[in-house]
């Protein structure tokens, strides 16, 4: 299991295929699922894995529909679960600890809550595209006992555009010889666009101290 891991975090689209055969369905959906739907693992290759997997889709590796429904049912099911983690358990996951280690970083939710005072409601929709707020953003709207309701509504409409444009977009351009020869290169890129808000917000609420 750490092995298929560790080969995960790698994208290693390759050596799972090998390994698992057609169980690579249940693996990205699995992975989708926890990194939306486990408050502690926000470190999961969300973004990069669905490109990837359009790319291997564009290949004809994986079947596309199949994919995107998969994918679609295990991020609005990876939020939900989420949402009542938050709402039932509240702060009291903060006090979880490993080894003496806190399992859940309250920064992150710090910088969560930061973003729905920013974005309103539109947070659910928009955090699906940052990494780590993507993640909590559900707990924190449990957490914050946000209508079930309305968060369903807006959760089903961040969860498609999350998993379909990143989907197509890696099946789309999967034709292309040098994205395919430059898998590595592609989604490191993708990891550092959807970090970048956060790094900005960073220089930002440094440069905005100093000035104070």
């Amino acid at each position: 299991m750490i092995e298929l891991f560790q080969h995960i975090v790698k994208l290693d689209f390759p050596w799972v295929f090998e390994n698992y055969g057609t169980a690579v369905y249940v693996i990205l959906f699995a992975v989708i699922f926890i990194e939306t739907g486990l408050v502690a693992m926000p470190f999961l290759p969300g973004d990069s894995l669905l490109f990837t997997a359009g790319l291997f889709a564009a290949s004809g590796d994986l079947n596309l529909m199949y994919l995107l429904v998969l994918l679609y049912i295990a991020a609005v099911l990876g939020d939900n679960c989420n949402y009542w983690i938050g709402r039932k358990l509240g702060l009291g996951v903060f006090n979880w600890k490993i080894k003496g280690r806190q399992l859940v970083k309250k920064e992150y939710l710090d910088q969560t809550e930061a973003f729905f005072e920013k974005n309103g409601v539109k947070a659910i929709i928009m955090a699906r595209f940052v990494p780590f707020v993507r993640t909590f953003a559900p707990f924190a709207a449990g957490v914050g006992k946000m209508n079930c309701r309305k968060f369903f509504t807006f959760d089903l409409i961040g969860g498609f555009l999350w998993i379909f444009s990143l989907t197509l977009a890696g099946y789309m351009l999967g034709g292309i010889e040098w994205i395919r020869k430059h898998i590595d290169l592609v989604c490191l890129g993708i990891i550092f666009i959807s970090i970048l808000p956060m790094i900005l917000n960073v220089i930002k609420s440094k440069r905005s101290s100093r000035n104070a």
